[in-house]
């Protein structure tokens, strides 16, 4: 997290989960940690993070109750349920940025997402 000079990192992870769980759990943590209601640019790799957003997949599913457009339940309702909330704070815009390419920030944020596994 950056908000002018200051760099906060925030890190960890679940046993047994899925990567999509965990790109969203990046973003609800970080959302988490605002101490007050904040203009925020989220950037994530994650096409599922973003493009739920971007392309208004979220709409639809809260729409359908929380079935996709070809109707399957969508997953991991519970954290796209409390992103919603904790959103509500904030102004939150979301940008994709290409994995793996040499993306200072996004190669830290994958490091410090290994690096949990190492302990």
């Amino acid at each position: 997290m950056i908000y002018g000079d200051v760099v906060k990192e925030l890190s960890g992870g679940e046993d047994n989960t899925t990567n999509n769980r965990m790109e969203l759990k990046a973003v609800i943590e970080a959302l988490k940690a605002l101490k007050s209601p904040c203009d925020v640019e989220i950037y994530s790799d994650s096409a599922y993070v973003v493009n739920a957003f971007t392309q208004k997949w979220i709409d639809g599913w809260q729409k359908r109750n929380w079935k996709t457009a070809g109707n399957t339940s969508v997953k991991n309702v519970d954290l796209w349920k409390e992103l919603l909330s904790l959103m509500q704070n904030h102004k939150v815009v979301f940008k994709k940025v290409k994995g793996h390419s040499d993306n200072e920030l996004n190669e830290r944020c994958d490091k410090l997402a290994k690096a949990y596994y190492l302990i």
